[in-house]
């Protein structure tokens, strides 16, 4: 099966796309790193600045989405992407002058989590308009393929990178990434049409709850969204309880570690390029439902994890059958989200998914971070474990194909 070619125009875009998620892979986990290695943060100043910032970003990003969706979304992705890197770039200034805080970090976090979600609202419509449909889930798996390989590449190097010049040069890495990012936004050719509104629609707080009225009055969306909401959230609160247990209590070796969470990234490549595939063999709702359910079975298994070689394996095992099914089934999940969204709709509904992914993550993270203070990482584990295998029952049992109301009383309108 030969290579599909999408164009010119998506080759620029997906070549700002990975180098702006390689740069975000590189400076993974940097925020912490430099409040605990610069300014000795304790670890609650620590969980605050990974829930505390990104929380506050989607808080930020909720106006946004309206201003978004009725603008042309190239200029919105490079503006995004100046703001990331304006933000980034003051961290190594003010270490560099000594001037650095940890109210700076949390700020940075802040705005650096809004940007993102806002430029992935506008990078999701302008895809819509830029490929076909019948292309729509070839793209998305690429993007799926390059975030994965990203994070599989990125955080070793990063922190090589650390050790070797100090602990803001990823930082400086992933900012220039998105200065970078925007150049080759900048250099995609072609006229974009701005939405058309009557003025009514882009202005008032009912354009904020546009996203989520869509995504809860679609059935096959909102039983995916609730899902989405669970597995994610549940999936990311035991990170920092595992690296507690794999850290502390087992005595992993950093390098142990970084590998545990980098060797299994590689599968992504795997069930990104089996997308199309297995959609195409077995179709998209038995995807949903097997792929989605094979995800939440894994994770109980890093509860049972061990010391040495053996307890390493069995982390590599677990996140490694983890990333295939998230990977094989996240480009599906994309291509059907823009394909069930009037294009009217799509920024905000973009927008609503990630606000709510990232408060789901949130408040579950510091759940089990609780949990885990009371009872121990490994209950902690477990109980994550054991709840997400009752996700599977809010997947779609029937296709939800029909053509969203919305669309249907836009064109009426019309």
């Amino acid at each position: 099966m030969g290579r599909r070619r999408l164009g010119g125009r998506f080759g620029l875009l997906w070549a700002a796309y990975a180098v702006s998620a390689y740069g975000s892979g590189l400076g993974f986990g940097a925020l912490p790193l430099i409040a605990v290695l610069v300014l000795h943060a304790g670890p609650a100043e620590v969980s605050a600045l990974s829930a505390v910032g990104p929380a506050v970003g989607a808080l930020i990003a909720v106006p946004l989405a309206p201003w978004v969706e009725f603008r042309r979304k190239r200029p919105v992705m490079i503006t995004m992407d100046l703001v990331r890197f304006a933000a980034m770039a003051t961290i190594p200034v003010a270490y560099a002058f000594g001037l650095l805080g940890f109210v700076q970090l949390l700020v940075v976090s802040a705005v650096v989590a809004a940007s993102r979600i806002a430029f992935g609202a506008a990078s999701g419509a302008y895809l819509k308009a830029l490929v076909r449909p019948d292309d729509l889930l070839v793209a998305n798996a690429r993007f799926e393929s390059t975030n994965w390989s990203s994070i599989a590449v990125g955080p070793p190097l990063g922190g090589a990178a650390i050790g070797l010049f100090g602990p803001v040069t990823t930082v400086v890495a992933d900012a220039l990434s998105h200065l970078l990012s925007a150049l080759g936004i900048a250099a995609i050719r072609g006229r974009e049409e701005a939405l058309r509104t009557s003025g009514r629609e882009a202005v008032g707080a009912s354009a904020l709850l546009d996203g989520w009225r869509h995504i809860m009055g679609h059935p096959g969306l909102r039983a995916l969204y609730l899902n989405n909401l669970l597995v994610s959230g549940l999936i990311m609160a035991t990170e920092p309880v595992l690296a507690v247990l794999l850290l502390r209590h087992l005595g992993f070796p950093p390098w142990q570690y970084a590998l545990a969470f980098a060797a299994p990234c590689l599968g992504g490549l795997i069930g990104s390029r089996l997308a199309r595939r297995v959609v195409a063999r077995h179709g998209r709702r038995r995807v949903f439902l097997i792929v989605g359910t094979l995800r939440a079975v894994w994770l109980i298994g890093l509860a049972f994890v061990g010391p040495g070689a053996a307890g390493l394996a069995t982390v590599i095992a677990v996140e490694l059958a983890i990333v295939i099914n998230m990977s094989l089934y996240t480009p599906v999940l994309a291509t059907y989200r823009l394909e069930q969204t009037p294009a009217h709709l799509v920024a905000r509904t973009l927008s609503a998914w990630s606000v709510g992914q990232q408060a789901s993550i949130a408040v579950l993270t510091a759940l089990g971070g609780l949990l885990a203070a009371a009872t121990g990482p490994r209950t902690a584990i477990a109980v994550a474990g054991l709840l997400i295998l009752a996700t599977p029952l809010l997947l779609p049992r029937r296709d939800h194909e029909p053509e969203p109301r919305s669309t249907r009383i836009a064109e009426a309108r019309n």
